[in-house]
């Protein structure tokens, strides 16, 4: 293993590896833990609409974020909502762990649906995000995702994995 890079939260390495067609030499990004969560408010799902500078553009996508050092996957869902919503959550459950891009990259996002919101007294937004909540029936949230207005792979998985499990 050669270390390429080093960041605040990400490394690259370069990696070779033994193969049954031989030995092969892989780039591998490794961003750390995040968290993606599925907010249910009622008859509402509460999405962001996010400016993305890899984009370049704007973006309808879940609540989401990375996991700090030692911080466990269900506290950061908690955490994360609140900074990004304003709302807490009384229930947060499992959806499971996805791989973003296994070709080159080892991180999971742990996804979770969020039931039994209320406003957060604790809720104090981040300088350096632009993000306006935003609110859709489940049935335009699915309409969104089949349509391609949600292209983003984990809110898409979300989807999937959390409206028929949503009252």
């Amino acid at each position: 293993m050669t270390e390429i890079w080093r960041g605040r939260r990400l490394w690259i390495e370069q990696r070779s590896v033994e193969l049954p067609s031989g030995t092969k030499e892989f780039v591998v990004v490794h961003p750390g833990g995040a968290v993606a969560i599925l907010p249910v408010d009622g008859d509402e799902i509460v999405l962001i609409r996010q400016y993305r500078a890899a984009i370049d553009g704007w973006i309808i996508e879940a609540p989401a974020g990375t996991l700090e050092e030692g911080e466990e996957p269900e506290a950061c869902a908690a955490r994360e909502l609140i900074e990004e919503t304003g709302l807490a959550a009384a229930e947060l459950v499992p959806l499971g762990a996805i791989y973003t891009t296994p070709g080159f990259s080892d991180e999971v996002i742990h996804l979770y649906l969020a039931r039994g919101l209320s406003p957060s007294t604790d809720f104090e937004k981040d300088e350096d995000e632009q993000i306006e909540t935003v609110r859709f029936s489940a049935d335009e949230v699915r309409a969104m995702a089949l349509d391609g207005r949600i292209r983003d792979a984990k809110t898409l998985c979300l989807v999937h994995r959390g409206l028929g499990r949503s009252p």
